[in-house]
């Protein structure tokens, strides 16, 4: 999708010229605290510092900076730049045996890279969401349809001031008398034109049926009449994902709806090398937390110190999952969930509950490779006999390894699901991070959860 403004195509440019600035400040930064640079080859030094951008230039026009601000994706892309800078940089350096001989200088510019590009990418992303906030760059839309599709597609476009839309209403086929006294029903496709003609109108988005040939084309037509951008959104949304990907076989196109970046391999050591490392490091130091809080469960309550319960985990397969004992032994722990105010839970247990302490023997989960640091909480087997009946895509989430923390949590599903909306929002969570998966997602995810815990939690009880 466009959907970069009025103004939006200087927007890359504005970004690129931004990439030009950091390189050359991270050379000045590195000059000073290695002045031995500015007295050996600094011209050429600086000339092939600048030249070696223009590969992450072409990869920017390639793959742009997501149009909204994203920072996770942000710094992913940060990254590679410099690190494509860094090949093309030393190859040079080689070809021309021109190297600097302090080694210091090379560590104070990239080190320099590393911070500072991303951060003035997002200080331009932040810019532009404050003009569109404002009312200014942005893109007037309108669109044919008024299915679930079209209404999802309006929502979305108006969920992100970052996105740049101004979205006029819908248009039908036919006479739409269930749409005819919403105040966003601006006619049927015979009214679009005229509409256009009195209002600035940028985009067209298309929702209604590809198969009906007719309408599809007299809609084209009208945006082409009318130098407009068309884009045919296909009432798919609620299969595909984000990712999906178009493919052909002969002249025919093939849409793949889903990708699963954990599916590769690499990523899927990366993911579990960061869990064994990561839970090893807290493993070790876990007796400064795990004997007073033992010693605490047992002298509030009888019974044991740790809670291992049966739950779903990666391929629907069962697991013993641990916690800390926040509750008193109870015949019904494994069908009730816990609730506000629950009088199973002990006063201790309120407080382990509310700081998420009662979560930390999960660690061992990790290690053992039954779940990992972030993904979707794993559920009690009731609720996932009970769930996968009622919710669409409900077993998706155990396609990866259940998680400590996940993107449901931090977003604000978490504890007590009272009302099945509830769960369908956890569970739509869920499939988004499954489906858009990034080691710099998961370090966002963990950072968000220690912010929560120290600001606390509302449905954390």
């Amino acid at each position: 999708m466009n959907g970069q403004g009025k103004y939006g195509k200087y927007l890359q440019t504005i970004e690129m010229l931004t990439g030009f600035f950091v390189v050359n400040l991270d050379y000045i930064i590195a000059s000073i605290f290695d002045a031995d640079i500015l007295g050996f080859r600094w011209k050429v030094t600086w000339l092939i510092i600048n030249v070696c951008y223009l590969p992450v230039v072409v990869m920017m026009w390639r793959t742009p900076i997501p149009r909204s601000l994203h920072v996770d994706k942000i710094v992913r892309l940060a990254l590679q730049a410099v690190c494509m800078h860094a090949l093309f940089f030393f190859s040079i350096l080689t070809f021309l045996d021109s190297w600097v001989h302090n080694v210091s200088f090379y560590v104070w510019f990239y080190v320099s890279m590393v911070v500072m590009l991303p951060l003035g990418w997002t200080l331009c992303r932040l810019f532009v969401k404050k003009l569109r906030r404002k009312g200014r760059n942005y893109s007037a839309a309108v669109i044919v349809g008024t299915n679930p599709t079209a209404l999802w597609l309006r929502e979305e476009m108006l969920s992100d001031p970052g996105y740049g839309y101004k979205c006029w209403g819908f248009f039908s086929k036919d006479r739409d008398d269930a749409m005819a006294d919403a105040e966003n029903y601006l006619g049927t496709v015979d009214d679009l034109e005229d509409f256009i003609g009195k209002n600035e109108v940028r985009e067209i988005y298309y929702t209604l049926s590809g198969e009906d040939y007719e309408t599809m084309h007299r809609v084209i037509k009208i945006a082409d009449d009318n130098v407009l951008h068309f884009y045919y959104v296909p009432p798919l949304s609620k299969y595909v994902s984000r990712a999906a990907r178009l493919s052909n076989i002969g002249q025919v196109p093939v849409l793949n709806i889903r990708k699963y970046p954990l599916s590769g391999t690499v990523n899927r050591v990366l993911k579990r090398a960061f869990d064994v490392a990561m839970s090893s490091a807290f493993l070790l130091v876990s007796p400064i937390i795990f004997i007073p809080v033992a010693v605490a469960i047992k002298i509030s309550s009888p019974g044991p110190v740790f809670f291992r319960q049966r739950r779903t985990g990666y391929l629907g397969k069962e697991f013993n999952c641990w916690k800390f004992r926040t509750m008193r032994v109870n015949a019904d722990s494994d069908k009730v969930q816990a609730g506000r105010n629950d009088v199973r839970v002990t006063r201790l247990g309120e407080f382990l509950r509310h700081s998420s302490i009662d979560e930390l023997p999960q660690f061992i989960n990790v290690l053992k490779g039954d779940m990992s640091v972030v993904g979707p909480r794993p559920h009690m087997i009731k609720h996932t006999d009970d769930y996968r009946k009622l919710i669409d895509k409900y077993m998706t989430r155990h396609l990866i390894k259940p998680g400590i923390t996940g993107w449901a949590q931090v977003k604000g599903f978490r504890g007590q699901t009272e009302e099945l909306w509830q769960m369908e929002k956890r569970v739509e969570n869920d499939v988004w991070y499954i489906e858009n998966w990034s080691f710099l997602l998961d370090i966002k995810i963990i950072v968000l959860t220690v912010i929560n815990v120290f600001r606390g939690e509302e449905n954390a009880f």
